[in-house]
């Protein structure tokens, strides 16, 4: 049993998991009103339920469980308590070896419950700590009618307001409040918990004529989940503003914000985009997840060639170096490993963005703010000026700054950046179409890197498939007979998707003097590309079939995220 301790306050505190001011403003404001002051904390957002919870299992020396880890053959044979009992205490029977009974519950200093438990079953009670969401699902799960966590949620929602909150002329003090209870609160901290547990890039909130649909990107693919009903779109929107610091009170016109928090022990960077439409406001979070981030190029899916190739161009003094691909195709992340391969104190660099995604040590980081003026173009005038060795720009959008950052890489900088298009001679193109000269373009450009990302399979479901002809068609010589392929069958870990993870596939393109002769005669795109494949690249769907072969993914993924290569 649970000997006497130090209240959950003063835990936190001596953890440093809660500051004294946080703390004050929940006794100042009277928000727990005798409850217990770790669900007070949770249920405002002033702490999360699973740092709250690793922070007094290691306090009291009590186990901490999540939901996967509940025993599969629930509920326990011979311990009969009522299903009203174990929601109101969040308590749920575990286990029972002997006259040990294990018990998962949420408030492990609710001593009274714990004694009277172990009087009126005559065991002796072990305690695991789990969360409050963990326990109700379970016994739903077990003693219920299937209501799911966000029913459950929605339903402590006041139903007064339905309808009302999607008015235009609808009170914003009215809709503050309604974003400030602990029921809307702890609503928007399940929806950015469950899209972190999902391992999702991407939170969309849509609304429409009739519901709200609540959509993650999960490995670039958009699933659709259980969302709130429409109703409560303005508090959720509020609610998420607040948290951005945007302004409540404007719901006709975009804004852009950041949030900053800790889930489940990762720290999370929220980019937060609004948008209103006809049937309410639209809301996109984009999940940075700082501890995800990958910043190895020997682990993203660089053939062993190309990446040879590559460290040797990112080390070059200058010189002008491309990335290209479409919106979501990893092109920060490579440019971030990049950066951190040669971030050594011998060196200044600084990069320019739109927005910065990751901070990194030891590198100067600009935010455009095209608002007052700081674009892309007039704050790479700036940064030439400062004396960096290496400059990163994060998207050439214009001839201006495509002009500039050719002129600061001939000026003895080595200067990333990237650009959209289908494949690595198509960047160069892209740049003579904005106006680039071609006899500077072909003297300042090292080479061009074209990426996509593809769905890795999953390990705990992956088995062996055989080929159709319509498959091995498409890979031609790539596919031999009685090759293994697979594909995944789908399960828990990977939320049936049958994939797990995304990795790069790869096209570099290395310009050498015959390439720099194509640039200056303004060959087409399909030239220099016939040209660069003759010296040996590799083209994207080509490095996709190799990792067809490696059995990494499926020859379906390939055709997803690459066009058909004509020669």
């Amino acid at each position: 049993m649970l000997k006497k301790t130090d209240p959950v306050e003063r835990i936190l505190l001596r953890h440093n998991k809660i500051s004294l001011k946080s703390l004050q403003q929940v006794k100042d404001t009277n928000l727990h009103r005798g409850r217990y002051l770790g669900k007070t904390l949770v249920d405002h957002g002033y702490i999360h339920t699973q740092t709250l919870l690793e922070t007094l299992s290691r306090e009291l020396g009590i186990p901490y469980l999540k939901r996967e880890e509940f025993p599969t053959d629930l509920p326990v044979t011979g311990i009969q308590l009522p299903e009203t009992f174990l929601r109101e205490k969040v308590l749920l029977p575990l286990r029972l070896a002997g006259n040990k009974l294990d018990v998962a519950l949420f408030d492990p200093f609710d001593l009274y419950t714990l004694e009277n438990l172990k009087v009126t079953l005559g065991k002796e009670i072990r305690l695991h700590l789990a969360s409050e969401e963990d326990i109700l699902e379970a016994i739903e799960a077990y003693y219920g009618d299937g209501e799911t966590a966000m029913n459950r949620m929605v339903e402590k929602i006041g139903q007064e307001d339905s309808g009302a909150m999607e008015t235009d002329d609808e009170s914003t003090e009215h809709i503050r409040d309604m974003a400030s209870e602990a029921p809307v609160i702890k609503l928007v901290n399940h929806i950015i918990t469950q899209a972190i547990e999902m391992g999702a890039s991407d939170i969309h909130l849509e609304p429409f004529a009739d519901d709200l649909v609540l959509r993650y990107r999960v490995d670039g693919i958009l699933h659709e989940v259980e969302a709130p009903p429409k109703r409560l779109n303005a508090a959720i929107c509020t609610r998420i503003k607040i948290m951005a610091k945007l302004d409540i009170s404007e719901r006709r016109l975009p804004q852009d914000g950041r949030i900053k928090l800790k889930v489940q022990g990762k720290d999370i960077d929220m980019r937060v985009s609004t948008l209103p439409t006809i049937y309410g406001e639209s809301v996109v979070m984009r999940i940075l997840d700082r501890g995800n981030l990958s910043l190895d190029l020997s682990c993203l899916g660089f053939p062993e060639k190309e990446l040879e190739i590559f460290e040797q161009l990112i080390r070059k003094p200058y010189g002008n170096l491309l990335v290209t691909g479409p919106t979501g195709s990893g092109k920060t992340t490579t440019l971030y490993a990049a950066l951190q391969k040669i971030n050594t104190p011998d060196k200044k660099i600084i990069t320019i963005e739109d927005p910065v995604e990751y901070q990194m040590k030891g590198i100067n980081q600009i935010h455009v703010k095209s608002q007052i003026g700081l674009t892309f173009a007039n704050g790479l005038r700036s940064i030439v000026r400062q004396d960096p060795d290496v400059i990163m720009v994060g998207e050439i959008r214009d001839s201006e700054t495509a002009d500039i950052s050719i002129q600061a890489a001939l000026t003895g900088h080595m200067v990333f950046s990237t650009v959209h298009t289908n494949d690595a001679a198509g960047a160069i193109s892209r740049l003579l179409d904005m106006g680039v000269e071609s006899f500077l373009l072909s003297s300042a450009l090292l080479g061009v890197l074209a990426q996509r990302l593809v769905r890795i399979i999953c390990e705990h479901c992956k088995v062996p498939v055989k080929l159709d002809p319509v498959a091995m068609q498409e890979m031609g010589p790539w596919a031999k007979n009685g090759m293994k392929a697979y594909r995944g069958e789908g399960c828990r870990k990977c939320n049936q998707t049958g994939f797990r993870g995304r990795l790069g596939i790869y096209e570099l393109l290395v310009v050498d003097d015959d390439i720099r002769k194509l640039i200056v005669s303004k060959s087409s795109s399909h030239i220099i590309r016939n040209a660069a494949i003759q010296k040996g690249m590799r083209l994207l769907r080509q490095d996709g079939w190799k990792k067809v072969q490696q059995g990494i993914t499926t020859v379906e993924e390939i055709l997803r995220v690459t066009m058909t290569d004509t020669l």
